[in-house]
Protein backbone atom coordinates (compact mmCIF):
# COMPACT_ATOMS: atom_id res chain seq x y z
CA UNK A 1 0.00 0.00 0.00
CA UNK A 2 1.24 3.47 -0.90
CA UNK A 3 1.54 6.08 1.84
CA UNK A 4 0.20 9.45 0.72
CA UNK A 5 1.20 12.77 2.27
CA UNK A 6 -2.35 13.17 3.54
CA UNK A 7 -2.18 9.79 5.32
CA UNK A 8 1.20 10.69 6.81
CA UNK A 9 -0.24 13.91 8.22
CA UNK A 10 -3.19 11.97 9.64
CA UNK A 11 -0.92 9.39 11.22
CA UNK A 12 1.24 12.04 12.85
CA UNK A 13 -1.79 14.24 13.67
CA UNK A 14 -0.23 17.30 12.08
CA UNK A 15 -2.35 19.93 13.88
CA UNK A 16 -1.66 18.41 17.29
CA UNK A 17 2.02 17.92 16.46
CA UNK A 18 2.45 21.51 15.31
CA UNK A 19 0.76 22.85 18.44
CA UNK A 20 3.15 20.78 20.56
CA UNK A 21 6.13 22.06 18.55
CA UNK A 22 4.85 25.61 19.11
CA UNK A 23 4.97 24.97 22.87
CA UNK A 24 8.52 23.67 22.62
CA UNK A 25 9.64 26.71 20.61
CA UNK A 26 7.91 29.02 23.09
CA UNK A 27 9.87 27.38 25.90
CA UNK A 28 13.09 27.85 23.92
CA UNK A 29 12.47 31.55 23.30
CA UNK A 30 11.61 32.04 26.97
CA UNK A 31 15.02 30.70 27.96
CA UNK A 32 17.07 32.13 25.08
CA UNK A 33 19.42 35.07 25.46
CA UNK A 34 20.66 34.62 21.91
CA UNK A 35 18.86 32.81 19.11
CA UNK A 36 20.57 29.88 17.40
CA UNK A 37 18.85 29.09 14.10
CA UNK A 38 20.29 25.56 13.97
CA UNK A 39 18.87 24.68 17.38
CA UNK A 40 15.46 26.04 16.42
CA UNK A 41 15.37 23.91 13.27
CA UNK A 42 16.50 20.82 15.19
CA UNK A 43 13.92 21.46 17.91
CA UNK A 44 11.16 21.93 15.34
CA UNK A 45 12.00 18.76 13.42
CA UNK A 46 12.86 16.70 16.50
CA UNK A 47 9.72 17.85 18.27
CA UNK A 48 7.49 17.10 15.30
CA UNK A 49 8.97 13.64 14.74
CA UNK A 50 8.81 12.88 18.47
CA UNK A 51 5.12 13.76 18.71
CA UNK A 52 4.44 12.20 15.33
CA UNK A 53 5.98 8.91 16.44
CA UNK A 54 3.82 8.89 19.59
CA UNK A 55 0.70 9.45 17.52
CA UNK A 56 1.67 6.79 14.99
CA UNK A 57 2.18 4.16 17.71
CA UNK A 58 -1.06 5.28 19.37
CA UNK A 59 -3.03 4.72 16.17
CA UNK A 60 -1.33 1.37 15.60
CA UNK A 61 -2.38 0.14 19.03
CA UNK A 62 -5.90 1.61 18.83
CA UNK A 63 -6.65 0.76 15.19
CA UNK A 64 -9.59 -1.49 16.11
CA UNK A 65 -11.01 1.05 18.55
CA UNK A 66 -10.59 3.85 16.02
CA UNK A 67 -12.73 1.90 13.59
CA UNK A 68 -15.60 1.98 16.09
CA UNK A 69 -15.64 5.75 16.50
CA UNK A 70 -17.15 8.08 13.92
CA UNK A 71 -14.50 10.78 14.24
CA UNK A 72 -11.58 8.34 13.81
CA UNK A 73 -12.98 5.70 11.48
CA UNK A 74 -11.52 7.49 8.46
CA UNK A 75 -7.94 7.30 9.68
CA UNK A 76 -5.44 5.40 7.48
CA UNK A 77 -5.44 2.15 9.49
CA UNK A 78 -9.19 1.60 10.04
CA UNK A 79 -9.70 2.88 6.50
CA UNK A 80 -7.39 0.10 5.22
CA UNK A 81 -5.24 2.58 3.29
CA UNK A 82 -2.06 1.34 4.93
CA UNK A 83 -1.09 -1.87 6.73
CA UNK A 84 0.13 -2.20 10.34
CA UNK A 85 3.68 -3.25 9.40
CA UNK A 86 4.13 -0.05 7.43
CA UNK A 87 2.82 2.00 10.33
CA UNK A 88 5.19 0.26 12.75
CA UNK A 89 8.13 1.06 10.47
CA UNK A 90 7.06 4.70 10.21
CA UNK A 91 6.75 4.96 14.00
CA UNK A 92 10.19 3.47 14.60
CA UNK A 93 11.76 5.62 11.89
CA UNK A 94 10.24 8.82 13.30
CA UNK A 95 11.35 7.85 16.81
CA UNK A 96 14.97 7.38 15.77
CA UNK A 97 14.96 10.51 13.66
CA UNK A 98 13.25 12.63 16.31
CA UNK A 99 15.51 11.54 19.15
CA UNK A 100 18.57 12.00 16.93
CA UNK A 101 17.63 15.59 16.10
CA UNK A 102 17.03 16.34 19.78
CA UNK A 103 20.32 14.66 20.70
CA UNK A 104 22.10 17.04 18.31
CA UNK A 105 20.86 19.86 20.58
CA UNK A 106 21.91 18.15 23.81
CA UNK A 107 21.51 14.73 25.42
CA UNK A 108 19.08 15.91 28.12
CA UNK A 109 16.61 17.11 25.49
CA UNK A 110 16.84 13.73 23.74
CA UNK A 111 16.30 11.76 26.96
CA UNK A 112 13.28 13.84 27.95
CA UNK A 113 11.88 13.40 24.43
CA UNK A 114 12.31 9.62 24.63
CA UNK A 115 10.63 9.53 28.05
CA UNK A 116 7.69 11.44 26.57
CA UNK A 117 7.23 8.90 23.77
CA UNK A 118 7.45 5.94 26.16
CA UNK A 119 4.94 7.39 28.63
CA UNK A 120 2.47 8.23 25.89
CA UNK A 121 2.68 4.87 24.12
CA UNK A 122 3.22 2.40 26.96
CA UNK A 123 1.22 3.98 29.80
CA UNK A 124 -1.36 6.49 28.58
CA UNK A 125 -2.53 4.56 25.52
CA UNK A 126 -3.27 1.20 27.24
CA UNK A 127 -4.79 2.93 30.29
CA UNK A 128 -7.44 4.73 28.22
CA UNK A 129 -9.57 1.60 28.10
CA UNK A 130 -9.14 0.88 31.80
CA UNK A 131 -9.46 4.02 33.89
CA UNK A 132 -10.18 7.76 33.69
CA UNK A 133 -6.82 8.21 35.43
CA UNK A 134 -5.30 7.75 31.98
CA UNK A 135 -5.85 11.48 31.47
CA UNK A 136 -3.58 12.22 34.44
CA UNK A 137 -0.90 9.91 33.07
CA UNK A 138 -1.27 11.32 29.57
CA UNK A 139 -0.92 14.85 30.91
CA UNK A 140 2.71 14.08 31.82
CA UNK A 141 4.06 13.56 28.27
CA UNK A 142 1.64 16.26 27.14
CA UNK A 143 3.28 18.77 29.48
CA UNK A 144 6.86 17.90 28.55
CA UNK A 145 7.22 19.90 25.29
CA UNK A 146 6.92 23.33 26.95
CA UNK A 147 9.81 22.61 29.31
CA UNK A 148 11.63 20.72 26.55
CA UNK A 149 12.31 24.00 24.78
CA UNK A 150 13.79 25.46 27.96
CA UNK A 151 16.04 22.43 28.39
CA UNK A 152 17.05 22.62 24.73
CA UNK A 153 18.54 26.07 25.32
CA UNK A 154 19.84 25.80 28.90
CA UNK A 155 20.81 22.10 28.98
CA UNK A 156 19.63 22.06 32.59
CA UNK A 157 16.60 21.48 34.81
CA UNK A 158 15.38 24.06 37.30
CA UNK A 159 12.39 25.74 38.88
CA UNK A 160 11.60 27.29 35.50
CA UNK A 161 11.09 23.85 33.97
CA UNK A 162 8.82 22.86 36.84
CA UNK A 163 6.60 25.92 36.35
CA UNK A 164 6.36 25.45 32.59
CA UNK A 165 5.60 21.76 33.09
CA UNK A 166 2.93 22.37 35.74
CA UNK A 167 1.23 25.07 33.70
CA UNK A 168 0.77 22.85 30.66
CA UNK A 169 0.07 19.80 32.86
CA UNK A 170 -2.95 21.40 34.55
CA UNK A 171 -4.12 23.06 31.33
CA UNK A 172 -4.66 19.68 29.71
CA UNK A 173 -7.47 18.67 32.05
CA UNK A 174 -10.03 21.30 31.04
CA UNK A 175 -8.92 20.93 27.41
CA UNK A 176 -9.11 17.15 27.11
CA UNK A 177 -12.12 16.73 29.37
CA UNK A 178 -13.99 19.23 27.19
CA UNK A 179 -13.02 17.10 24.19
CA UNK A 180 -14.03 13.92 26.02
CA UNK A 181 -17.36 15.55 26.91
CA UNK A 182 -18.05 16.33 23.24
CA UNK A 183 -17.26 12.80 22.09
CA UNK A 184 -18.39 10.90 25.17
CA UNK A 185 -20.68 8.55 23.24
CA UNK A 186 -18.00 7.88 20.65
CA UNK A 187 -15.41 7.11 23.31
CA UNK A 188 -17.78 4.75 25.10
CA UNK A 189 -18.35 2.83 21.85
CA UNK A 190 -14.62 2.15 21.77
CA UNK A 191 -14.50 1.31 25.48
CA UNK A 192 -12.48 4.39 26.47
CA UNK A 193 -12.98 5.91 29.90
CA UNK A 194 -12.00 9.57 29.67
CA UNK A 195 -14.23 11.74 31.87
CA UNK A 196 -13.30 11.82 35.59
CA UNK A 197 -16.69 10.54 36.78
CA UNK A 198 -17.30 8.51 33.64
CA UNK A 199 -20.31 10.68 32.80
CA UNK A 200 -21.17 14.11 31.43
CA UNK A 201 -22.40 15.18 34.85
CA UNK A 202 -21.82 17.89 37.44
CA UNK A 203 -18.97 15.94 39.05
CA UNK A 204 -16.97 15.97 35.81
CA UNK A 205 -17.84 19.61 35.18
CA UNK A 206 -16.71 20.58 38.68
CA UNK A 207 -13.30 19.00 38.11
CA UNK A 208 -13.00 20.91 34.84
CA UNK A 209 -13.50 24.15 36.79
CA UNK A 210 -11.17 23.04 39.58
CA UNK A 211 -8.27 22.32 37.24
CA UNK A 212 -8.96 25.45 35.23
CA UNK A 213 -8.49 27.50 38.41
CA UNK A 214 -5.18 25.78 39.13
CA UNK A 215 -4.06 26.43 35.55
CA UNK A 216 -4.70 30.16 35.96
CA UNK A 217 -2.99 30.29 39.36
CA UNK A 218 0.14 28.59 38.05
CA UNK A 219 0.20 30.82 34.96
CA UNK A 220 0.53 33.82 37.28
CA UNK A 221 3.26 32.34 39.49
CA UNK A 222 6.15 33.97 37.53
CA UNK A 223 4.94 37.30 38.98
CA UNK A 224 6.10 36.18 42.43
CA UNK A 225 9.80 36.30 41.48
CA UNK A 226 10.29 32.88 43.08
CA UNK A 227 10.49 31.19 39.68
CA UNK A 228 14.16 31.69 38.84
CA UNK A 229 14.74 33.51 35.58
CA UNK A 230 11.16 32.92 34.44
CA UNK A 231 9.53 36.23 35.31
CA UNK A 232 6.38 38.10 34.40
CA UNK A 233 5.86 41.87 34.65
CA UNK A 234 2.73 43.37 36.25
CA UNK A 235 1.37 44.28 32.80
CA UNK A 236 2.18 40.81 31.46
CA UNK A 237 0.54 39.31 34.52
CA UNK A 238 -2.59 41.37 33.90
CA UNK A 239 -2.77 40.13 30.32
CA UNK A 240 -2.31 36.52 31.45
CA UNK A 241 -5.02 37.02 34.10
CA UNK A 242 -7.44 38.35 31.48
CA UNK A 243 -6.82 35.25 29.36
CA UNK A 244 -7.35 33.10 32.43
CA UNK A 245 -10.67 34.75 33.24
CA UNK A 246 -11.79 33.89 29.73
CA UNK A 247 -10.88 30.23 30.29
CA UNK A 248 -12.70 30.19 33.63
CA UNK A 249 -15.78 31.80 32.07
CA UNK A 250 -16.20 28.93 29.62
CA UNK A 251 -15.39 26.35 32.30
CA UNK A 252 -18.17 27.72 34.53
CA UNK A 253 -20.55 27.82 31.55
CA UNK A 254 -19.91 24.10 31.04
CA UNK A 255 -20.65 23.39 34.70
CA UNK A 256 -23.85 25.42 34.45
CA UNK A 257 -25.19 24.11 31.13
CA UNK A 258 -23.52 20.68 30.82
CA UNK A 259 -24.00 20.61 27.04
CA UNK A 260 -21.83 19.57 24.11
CA UNK A 261 -22.01 23.14 22.81
CA UNK A 262 -20.56 24.48 26.06
CA UNK A 263 -17.84 21.79 25.97
CA UNK A 264 -16.96 22.76 22.40
CA UNK A 265 -16.64 26.41 23.36
CA UNK A 266 -14.38 25.48 26.28
CA UNK A 267 -12.23 23.23 24.11
CA UNK A 268 -11.58 25.95 21.54
CA UNK A 269 -11.14 28.66 24.17
CA UNK A 270 -8.57 26.49 25.96
CA UNK A 271 -6.49 26.30 22.77
CA UNK A 272 -6.69 30.06 22.35
CA UNK A 273 -5.82 30.50 26.03
CA UNK A 274 -2.70 28.33 25.90
CA UNK A 275 -1.39 29.97 22.73
CA UNK A 276 -2.11 33.46 24.04
CA UNK A 277 -0.37 32.89 27.38
CA UNK A 278 2.70 31.40 25.70
CA UNK A 279 2.93 34.39 23.35
CA UNK A 280 2.45 36.84 26.24
CA UNK A 281 5.22 35.13 28.22
CA UNK A 282 7.65 35.49 25.31
CA UNK A 283 6.68 39.07 24.42
CA UNK A 284 6.82 40.10 28.08
CA UNK A 285 10.36 38.78 28.34
CA UNK A 286 11.59 40.82 25.38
Amino acid sequence: MKLTLSDFFQLTKIRLALSVVFSALAGYFLAAKTIDAKSIVLLFLGGYFMVGASNVFNQLIERDSDGLMKRTSGRPLPGNRINPSQVLFIGLFLTVLGIWFLYMINIKTAVVGLISICLYVFTYTPLKARTPLSVFVGAIPGAIPYMLGWIAYTNSFGIECIILFLFQFFWQFPHFWALAWMFDKDYKKAGFKMLPSGKTDNASAFQVVFYSIWTVVISLSPMTRYTGTLNLSPFGGLMVLMCGLGLLFFAFILMKERTNKAAKHLMYSSILYLTSVQIIYVLDKF
